[in-house]
């Protein structure tokens, strides 16, 4: 009887020392999986490009009304798009804007695509950003349908514009008019004028045509 209570106890603390080394095995694989994880995520999240920076200017007349108006955006490139963050300052504070991504920089614009929306805070700074396909390949193109068509066209500025048409008439910003100018840079396709852009670079080589 003592042999057999013996040989159980040894059976025990074998089965015991078996199962601690399985989960020690499973806890050290799923430790390598994450890390191998994480390792894959930040090399899709870094390919060795750097950021590519460049500034927006105010657009025509908007000094006049707001002096200090200015931006600039930083595009990260990865591996399967990039992510731009558009930054901005000295703008009417506690307002809202649209960004768009434009053909050419000032009037008409060209071809142009709604990208996001932007808020300035109390002191007329504010940020947005947004992830999609911005470099040297960026483009639009309708081969027919209901409303036109044309080519393969490349859209290589950035524009910004006033949300609500009241706001840049109050502040004086559309010297000689009796009403506010509406625009269709909003989702309504009701906005105001346009406040940045880059004109600091060609019509047709605008920044995001220098990354690739």
């Amino acid at each position: 009887m003592l042999k057999s209570v013996s040989l159980f106890k040894g059976f025990s603390l074998a089965s015991l020392a078996l199962i601690i080394l399985v989960l020690v095995s499973a806890c050290s694989l799923n430790g390598n999986t994450l890390s191998n994880n994480a390792t894959n995520a930040n090399t899709n999240a870094n390919t060795g490009t750097p950021p590519f920076r460049f500034d927006l200017i105010a657009s025509p007349g908007i000094k006049a009304c707001l002096p200090n108006a200015s931006g600039n955006a930083v595009v990260v490139s990865g591996e399967l798009n990039e992510v731009m963050t558009v930054s901005v300052r000295g703008l009417a504070p506690s307002t809202g804007y649209d960004l768009f991504i434009t053909e050419i920089p000032n009037k008409p614009f060209g071809i142009s695509w709604y990208q996001s929306d932007l808020q300035t805070d109390g002191h007329g700074n504010g940020s947005a950003t947004v992830r999609g396909i911005f470099n040297d390949e960026t483009f639009s193109v309708s081969q027919g349908g209901p409303t036109t068509t044309f080519a393969p066209t490349h859209q290589f500025h950035l524009g910004l514009w006033f949300n609500d048409p009241q706001v840049p008439f109050q502040k004086g910003c559309e010297l000689g008019k009796t009403a506010p100018v509406v625009t269709p840079f909003n989702g309504e396709q009701h906005a105001g004028i346009q406040v940045l852009n880059t004109a600091n670079f060609p019509d047709n080589a605008g920044p995001l045509s220098h990354i690739q």
